[in-house]
C-alpha cells in the first residue's frame, strides 16, 4: 500500500471504529506522518489477523491486523453467516476472561450474534476457558467463542471459536476455518463494521452452568482426610474462584493461595510474562511454598486451561515440564483404565515427548500423534487422554473437548495424594516410571523474531540445506510435513529423525512470533541411573547441535 491508501484506510477505519482508544492511536500515527509512523501502518493494515493454532489472537490495537472492537464484530458477523449457512436455529455461548477489553469484546459478540437472528448465550461473568468449552457441550450449542489471549503478554488478546454438532465441543480445524474467514472476507467488502445489526437481547446464563462444570470437574474425594499441603496461583488470572470450588468439592484441603495473584488483573504486575513455561512466572508462588514451608505448587495460566507444578525434592525445587506431566498423568489414566476395564486411545501433539507411545503399548492401548494443537487431540476417537508438551492436558474428554487446567489439576492432586496414601513419595514414584518405561528427556529452543519473514527464511534453509547430523547424532530421516502424506495433515513442520530414538521438529509458533526446535530423547536399557544419565547425555548434545543448527 501506498502512503496515501494507507491514510485513506485509517481514516476509513477511524470512521468505523467504536472505541476512542484506538481511534486515537490512529490518529497519532497520521500526525506523526514519520517513516516509524509509516511502518506502523502498513504493519496494522496490509495484512489480516488468521485463525491459527489456537484461533484468532494478536496485539490489541486499531486495524485489521490487532485485536480490537471492529475485528471482533467483523469475525463475529462472518461466524454468524457461516453457522446460518449450516443451521436453520443456531446458538452460540459467549466467554471471557480477565484481558484487557475482553469483556467488551464479548458483549460485543453477542450483540451481533443476536443481531443476526442468532440465539446468543453469554456467560455470567470473566470466567476460564475450561468453562467455555464445557458449556458449548452442556448447553448443546452450535458454537462458542471464548475471548481471551491464553498466557500471551498482557498487549494481546485473543477470538477462541468451538464448534458443535459433529466437532463436539472441539476448536475450529480447516476446512471450516477457511469458510468462516470467506464469510468475514464478504462482511467486511459490504461496508463498515458499524453498519453491523446488533441487538442488546442476547441470553445471561446464571450460576447454574459453573456448578454443571464444577459438579463434572470433581471427583469422588478419597475416604480418608488428605494431609497434602500446597500453593496455588491463577497468575493474576480467572482460575480462582471456579479451581476453589472444584478443588473443595474434591475433598482436597484448600491450597495456600498467592495472594498477590489471586484476582484477575489485566497488567500481571507481579510476573514479566504471564506464562508458566516461562522462567521466573513461578517465583512468587515458589517463594510462598518456602515461606510457609510446603514442597508442592499448582499454578494455572491466566484462562486456566493449563497447568503448571512444581515438587520440592532433595536436590530442591523440580519445576516439571509439560512432557514430565503428561507422561505421569498419562500413566495415571492408562493404569485407572486398566483397572475400570475401558479402552480407548492416548494422544499427543506430535512435538511432545514419545514416551506417552510407550505407555500406551505397555497397557494394550491405542496411540495416536497429531498436529500441534487441542483441535486435533480433542478429535481423536475414543480418546482416553490427551496432552501437549505446553503444558494442556485433557484428562476427561467427556466433559470437555479442549485441555483443562482445572481437571488436570484435580488429577495431579488426587495423583499425590493416593502416594501419600501409600507412604511413596514424588520421587519414588518417578523411578518406577522410568524403570518400567524408560528415561525421557526434552528441551525446545524459541528464536522470537521481529518479521514472520525470519521465520519463513529460517524454514527455508532448513529444508533446502538439511544438516547431516546434530549434535554429533546422524540424522536418518527428515519428514516433511508441509508436503503432506501419511496419517497428518500438511503442515509447515520439519521433523528429523536421528541416531538412538532421538528427533529434533522445527515448526513456527501458531501463537506468537517465534521459531520453535522441540528436541527429545529416549534411554530405554540399563538400570534407572543408567538411563537418566544416558538420556542427559544425549539431550546437552542434541541442544548443543540444535544452537549450531540456528546460528548457522
Amino acid at each position: 500500500m501506498t502512503p496515501a491508501q494507507l491514510t485513506d484506510a485509517a481514516r476509513a477505519w477511524m470512521a468505523q471504529d467504536p472505541d476512542p482508544e484506538t481511534r486515537a492511536e490512529l490518529e497519532a500515527l497520521l500526525a506523526d506522518g514519520g517513516a516509524d509512523a509509516l511502518a506502523d501502518l502498513r504493519d496494522r493494515f496490509e495484512t489480516r489477523l488468521l485463525f491459527g493454532t489456537a484461533g484468532l489472537r494478536g496485539r490489541l490495537g486499531a486495524g485489521p491486523n490487532r485485536m480490537n472492537r471492529v475485528v471482533v464484530a467483523q469475525t463475529t458477523a462472518g461466524l454468524a453467516r457461516f453457522l446460518l449457512a449450516t443451521e436453520r436455529h443456531p446458538s452460540v455461548v459467549v466467554g471471557c476472561d480477565g484481558r484487557k477489553n475482553s469483556a467488551v469484546f464479548a458483549q460485543d459478540a453477542a450483540e451481533v450474534l443476536a443481531g443476526a437472528g442468532i440465539r446468543a448465550i453469554l456467560l455470567p461473568r470473566l470466567l476460564p476457558t475450561p468453562v467455555l468449552a464445557f458449556a458449548v457441550r452442556h448447553l448443546q450449542a452450535s458454537a462458542g467463542v471464548m475471548i481471551t489471549a491464553s498466557h500471551n503478554p498482557a498487549e494481546d488478546n485473543g477470538y477462541k471459536l468451538y464448534l458443535g454438532g459433529e466437532s463436539a465441543g472441539s476448536q475450529i480445524v480447516p476446512p471450516a476455518d477457511s469458510e468462516v474467514l470467506t464469510f468475514i472476507e464478504e462482511v467486511v467488502a459490504g461496508g463498515p463494521a458499524d453498519r453491523i445489526p446488533r441487538f442488546p437481547g442476547y441470553e445471561e446464563a446464571d450460576e447454574r452452568i459453573v456448578e454443571a462444570y464444577v459438579a463434572a470437574t470433581a471427583v469422588e474425594p478419597a475416604s480418608a482426610p488428605s494431609a497434602l499441603r500446597w500453593v496455588y496461583t491463577p497468575l493474576h488470572g480467572v482460575g480462582w474462584e471456579t479451581a476453589e470450588r472444584v478443588f473443595d468439592r474434591s475433598g482436597f484441603p484448600a491450597p495456600v493461595p498467592v495472594t498477590a495473584q489471586l484476582q484477575p488483573d489485566a497488567t500481571f504486575p507481579t510476573v514479566a510474562f504471564p506464562n508458566p513455561e516461562e522462567k521466573g512466572a513461578l517465583d512468587l508462588a515458589l517463594a510462598t511454598a518456602d515461606a510457609e514451608g510446603i514442597d508442592v505448587v499448582v499454578a494455572n495460566d491466566p484462562d486456566a486451561d493449563r497447568l503448571a507444578a512444581a515438587i520440592r525434592g532433595e536436590a530442591g525445587w523440580q519445576i516439571l515440564s509439560g512432557n514430565q506431566l503428561g507422561l505421569l498423568l498419562g500413566w495415571a489414566c492408562a493404569d485407572r483404565a486398566r483397572r475400570d476395564g475401558r479402552s480407548g486411545t492416548l494422544a499427543a501433539s506430535l512435538v511432545s515427548t514419545p514416551g506417552l507411545r510407550r505407555i500406551a503399548e505397555h497397557y494394550g492401548l491405542g496411540y495416536t500423534e497429531t498436529l500441534t494443537g487441542f483441535k486435533w487431540i480433542s478429535r481423536v476417537p475414543g480418546l482416553l487422554f490427551g496432552f501437549e508438551e505446553a503444558l494442556g492436558f485433557l484428562v476427561d474428554p467427556d466433559k470437555v473437548r479442549d485441555k483443562d487446567g482445572i481437571s488436570a489439576a484435580v488429577a495431579f492432586l488426587r495423583e499425590l495424594t493416593e502416594l501419600e496414601t501409600a507412604g511413596t513419595s514424588f520421587a519414588e514414584h518417578q523411578r518406577e516410571f522410568d524403570a518400567t518405561f524408560g528415561a525421557f528427556a526434552s528441551a525446545q529452543i524459541s528464536v522470537r523474531v521481529t518479521s514472520l519473514d525470519q521465520i519463513a527464511a529460517g524454514m527455508t534453509r532448513l529444508r533446502t540445506s538439511p544438516p547431516a547430523s546434530i549434535g554429533g547424532l546422524a540424522v536418518q530421516r527428515m519428514d516433511d510435513l508441509l508436503r503432506g502424506g501419511g496419517e497428518l495433515p500438511p503442515s509447515d513442520v520439519l521433523r528429523f529423525r536421528l541416531d538412538g530414538g532421538a528427533r529434533l521438529i522445527a515448526r513456527p509458533s501458531g501463537t506468537e512470533p517465534k521459531l520453535k526446535l522441540y528436541l527429545d530423547v529416549e534411554a530405554l536399557s540399563g538400570s534407572v541411573e543408567e538411563r537418566r544419565a544416558a538420556a542427559r547425555a544425549t539431550l546437552d548434545a542434541l541442544r548443543s547441535g540444535a544452537d549450531d543448527l540456528l546460528a548457522g
